[in-house]
């Protein structure tokens, strides 16, 4: 697990080290193990290195092939590796290191682009062919590992994290003003966009080929998720039992590391099952939760600690648990460097995350994530019905668009951006939320299949966005987060397993408005019963009362700190006379939206959150 940049000159002049090394510097907290360098030509390449497989020097990157043609800049784990090693020397291969990155390397180049399906594990790559010149960057099936690059200038700068491609000093950085507009339409990013001009995110499960002598490129989705429900098993049972065999296989490939490896735990199923099987494998299993100080919260706020539910799990399954409490305080004192590492705002308020990946890394290299279990399957009930009782698939899209705009309607939206809205009135966000859909149906699909697009399409953005945030965090700690949920085999099988086996069957049914009395309500209460396979899976694993817990999101009672204890720093990040929103954004309008959370009327929890978030982006990346 590490961090790499890079820079192509298309001009074909030679690469400045000075500029290569200061690319490499500013993801240093990637990679606090090693550093390393190789340039040729108009071609160079820097790696920062976390040592978790094979911590002698052989696992030094960038890495070059036995002939010396190949160079390869890595970053992700590959938890096959052994297996496709032993492929590998079957084919007549030898190698010097122990290192998957190793595997890597020879595996692309014996099997080129489809190699990239025999990994199964989370990766960002680069890899040079000198003798084609050509540049390979590719991205893991699901997005765990990000990877950005830019065009300008007659360059290629690329890398881990936008700050090894701003640090660069001939990169020149322009705010991405359509960027923002997406962002405050759904508080995340469903296209390849960032909020910097030019410099995009290679899309999940992509690879792209660049020519470095003419610039020339092609890009291609080599793997995407497809949930269309098979009849490959008999009956729920064997289901039931495939799942859960699947599931003990994820978390076991890995435990593949020669560092200590520690476990999140909140209070529910997904990160209980995981310590579950964990817990058996390892002695001491170290086990980390983030608890709130909630005597200042309201509401529904009250749940939100889960302090005593996972220590009853670590009691239950005798792991050595650590926890810490935040306090309204701690987002506030967080913020300049929790700013600077996520870089541009994504999905949810996440700092709590920065917070429990910082203990973590107190005691451990890598830490186990139950990320993945929702959106697999349908964690989220409330959501995925909103579009069952769709008239057509342009119907869907229009409810579940609306669904999706989580912090502001269109009309506030123009407000909002009025001073800028001739810059952005041509983006058509609705476009942007269609096109995450690689197929559209041909007839009206069945309430089934539109939950199965549903599916889709949360795990293409909404899992995605929280990868790309955990990955940050985390990461900026020198630690490495691992999702078995997201082994491939267990995949797979979620996108094969009928959409009834995981949520309340009874919802898969058109809903006849002309019926007497409010239906769609009835119906759309009936929301907490997701990952009812999932739940019964982990009946082996799990006490029952873990196994009945009603779906909890990781949060901070902030929509009460936001009106309280954090109101004087809210107000003057957001509404200060120096605040870098008001060059953008309708300050009366701000003062609106803010008053509304202020004075009650609205909950702008996310709203808040987001405008602080980007009010710091901007200082950092602008004004520093």
């Amino acid at each position: 697990m590490c961090g790499f940049a890079g820079l192509v000159r298309f001009d074909q002049k030679p690469i400045n080290k000075d500029h290569l090394v200061q690319m490499t510097n500013a993801i240093k907290h990637r990679g606090p193990d090693g550093e390393g360098f190789w340039s040729g030509g108009n071609v160079g390449l820097g790696h920062r290195r976390l040592s978790i497989i094979d911590l002698s020097d052989a696992g030094i990157q960038p890495m070059e092939c036995c002939d010396s043609r190949f160079v390869l800049a890595y970053n992700g784990e590959i938890y096959n590796y052994r297996e496709i090693r032993k492929e590998l020397m079957k084919l007549g291969y030898s190698f010097k290191s122990s290192t998957d990155s190793e595997v890597v390397l020879y595996s692309l180049i014996h099997w080129g682009e489809s190699a990239l399906n025999k990994f199964n594990g989370m990766f960002a790559l680069a890899l040079l062919d000198k003798k084609l010149n050509s540049l390979f960057l590719a991205r893991d099936r699901y997005g765990i590992k990000p990877l950005y690059y830019a065009f300008q200038n007659n360059k290629l700068y690329f890398g881990s994290e936008q700050k090894a491609i701003l640090a660069n000093p001939e990169f020149n950085k322009k705010i991405n003003k359509k960027g923002l507009l997406e962002y405050f339409t759904f508080q995340n990013f469903f296209s390849d966009q960032t909020l910097l001009e030019e410099i995009h995110l290679l899309e999940s499960g992509t690879h792209k080929t660049i020519n470095v002598r003419t610039g020339q490129f092609q890009t291609k989705l080599y793997w995407d998720y497809d949930f269309r429900s098979t009849n490959e098993l008999a009956d729920y049972r064997e289901y039931c039992e495939e799942l859960s065999r699947l599931f003990g296989q994820a978390v076991e490939r890995q435990l593949v590391s020669d560092v200590e490896i520690g476990c999140y735990l909140s209070g529910g199923m997904d990160s209980g099952s995981i310590t579950a099987i964990a817990s058996q494998k390892l002695s001491h299993l170290k086990t980390f939760t983030c608890g709130f100080d909630m005597t200042s919260a309201s509401g529904i706020e009250l749940g939100f600690d889960e302090r005593s539910r996972a220590e009853a799990i670590s009691s239950y399954f005798s792991t050595e648990q650590y926890e810490m409490i935040l306090k309204h305080g701690d987002m506030i004192r967080c913020m300049p460097r929790f700013s600077y590492h996520l870089e541009e705002p994504r999905v949810g308020q996440s700092y709590p995350n920065y917070y429990v990946a910082q203990l973590a890394s107190k005691f451990v290299k890598v830490v186990f994530s139950g990320a993945g279990g929702d959106e697999l399957f349908g964690g989220y009930p409330w959501r995925y019905y909103k579009g069952t009782d769709s008239n057509n698939f342009e119907d869907y899209i229009d409810n579940y668009y609306l669904y999706w705009q989580r912090l502001l309607s269109n009309s506030e939206l123009k407000q909002l951006f009025s001073p800028i809205w001739n810059e952005v009135s041509d983006v058509w966000t609705r476009d942007t939320f269609k096109n995450v859909f690689k197929y559209t149906p041909e007839l009206n699909p069945s309430p089934e299949e539109y939950i199965n697009h549903s599916l889709y399409f949360e795990a293409k953005t909404f899992l995605h966005g929280l990868f790309v945030v955990e990955d940050k965090l985390s990461m900026s700690h020198g630690l490495e987060t691992r999702v078995p949920f997201m082994d491939n085999d267990l995949v797979d099988f979620a996108m094969k397993c009928p959409a009834k086996f995981k949520m309340n069957p009874e919802l898969f049914q058109r809903i006849n408005e002309n019926d007497i009395g409010n239906k769609k309500r009835e119906y759309f209460q009936k929301t907490n019963d997701g990952k009812r396979i999932l739940r019964d899976a982990m009946n082996k694993f799990l006490p029952k009362d873990v196994l009945s817990r009603a779906k909890q999101g990781f949060s901070a009672p902030d929509a009460s700190w936001f009106a309280g204890d954090s109101n004087n720093f809210v107000r003057t990040a957001i509404l200060g006379r120096d605040s870098p929103l008001n060059d953008i954004f309708d300050r009366n309008e701000l003062i609106k939206l803010c008053e509304q959370h202020f004075r009650g009327d609205k909950n702008r929890r996310l709203l808040i959150w987001s405008l602080l978030n980007t009010s710091y982006y901007i200082k950092q990346t602008f004004q520093s």
